[in-house]
């Protein structure tokens, strides 16, 4: 039997072929999993990689062909009303509420302290906290199974000092708070949560320049990779890590932030 093997699995943040997310859902699909994904291509066409038109459709097609059922959803996780939108969605195609919630959706561009404004920290706050917030109370006031697991994926603000990335690393600091906050109330309920650092991931951000910078940070010799990430997901979503709550778990490679 796979490992996730009769789960369903709801990842955010799904619009790239080669992201985390993807990453993610195709390690959980080629375990046994059924996935539900999100992808909001506004806010990737606004960013420098963009997005493909048919990548999101390309993502549900490479899922499928693991022989699970795949659905997506685009999805606006700035309004409310579509989390519930979303778990009504879940309900109609697949019959049931998530068995897996991962959290990866975000918000990020770059500003310090002399170009932070109200505006960017509340497009941060709105996805970075409120949803990942209200996402995780939606996936326990629906929960009815014997085992959950919820799965975050937050940064490496607390291994050095990120000064350019103020307003992300301001919300997704608030990911690790709510990780530990919530585990001991939810362990009573059969859930676990956890959060990923996945450090410096090739996702199709980085351009030349920035990987020249990074490499001989990485004791590796490589760079860190999407799969690396996801292999760690699937870990913290499969019955072998039952015990382990509450922890930001560091996929680095033994990077080196630069205060080493």
């Amino acid at each position: 039997m796979k490992a996730l093997e009769g789960k369903l699995a709801l990842v955010t943040g799904v619009s790239r072929t080669g992201g985390i997310g993807a990453a993610i859902c195709r390690e959980f699909a080629r375990n046994g999993a059924d996935i539900l994904f999100t992808y909001w291509t506004n806010y990737d066409d606004t960013m420098p990689w963009g997005v493909g038109q048919d990548e999101p459709s390309t993502i549900k097609q490479e899922m499928e062909s693991f022989g699970v059922k795949c659905e997506m959803v685009e999805l606006d996780l700035t309004e409310t009303k579509s989390i519930d939108v979303l778990y009504d969605f879940s309900k109609d195609r697949f019959g049931s509420s998530p068995d897996i919630l991962v959290n990866n959706a975000c918000f990020s561009v770059n500003d310090n302290i002399d170009t932070i404004t109200a505006e960017k920290l509340d497009q941060h706050y709105v996805i970075n906290v409120r949803a990942v917030t209200l996402l995780t109370q939606k996936f326990v006031q629906s929960f009815s199974k014997n085992e959950g697991r919820i799965i975050n994926i937050t940064t490496g603000w607390s291994r050095g000092q990120m000064p350019e990335e103020l307003s992300y690393v301001l919300t997704k600091s608030s990911v690790e708070t709510l990780t530990y906050t919530l585990s001991s109330s939810l362990a009573a309920k059969g859930i676990t949560i956890n959060a990923i650092n996945p450090g410096p991931t090739n996702s199709g951000w980085m351009n030349d320049e920035v990987k020249k910078e990074l490499l001989p940070r990485f004791p590796t010799g490589r760079l860190g990779e999407p799969s690396d990430a996801a292999k760690l997901a699937l870990f913290l979503a499969s019955e072998q890590s039952a015990w382990i709550t509450g922890q930001v778990l560091h996929s680095e490679g033994g990077f080196k932030n630069g205060d080493d």
